[in-house]
């Protein structure tokens, strides 16, 4: 009985923050405009400097595209 009263509680929790997300930030509401580093132009332009070669600090890396992460790349000769 408790059960479904939490879980109603915690749907319907979900759907007014995201009716919140969508009236603020997309909406905008309150005023405002998109800043600049949120266009689709600047995650192109950032894409393209983490994927640039070559790196000049440190060891060549590939980037994880899943994780973002740096992981060295190691010869196989070595």
């Amino acid at each position: 009985m408790a059960t479904g009263k939490i879980i109603g509680a915690v749907v319907a929790s979900f759907a007014v923050a995201y009716a919140c997300d969508v009236l603020i930030a997309d909406k905008k509401i309150f005023g405002g405009t998109t800043p600049k580093t949120v266009s689709d132009e600047w995650w192109e332009e950032t894409d393209k400097k983490f994927q640039a070669w070559p790196r000049t600090a440190g060891p060549p890396v590939v980037m994880n595209p899943i994780s973002r992460q740096n992981f060295i790349v190691k010869s196989s000769e070595s």
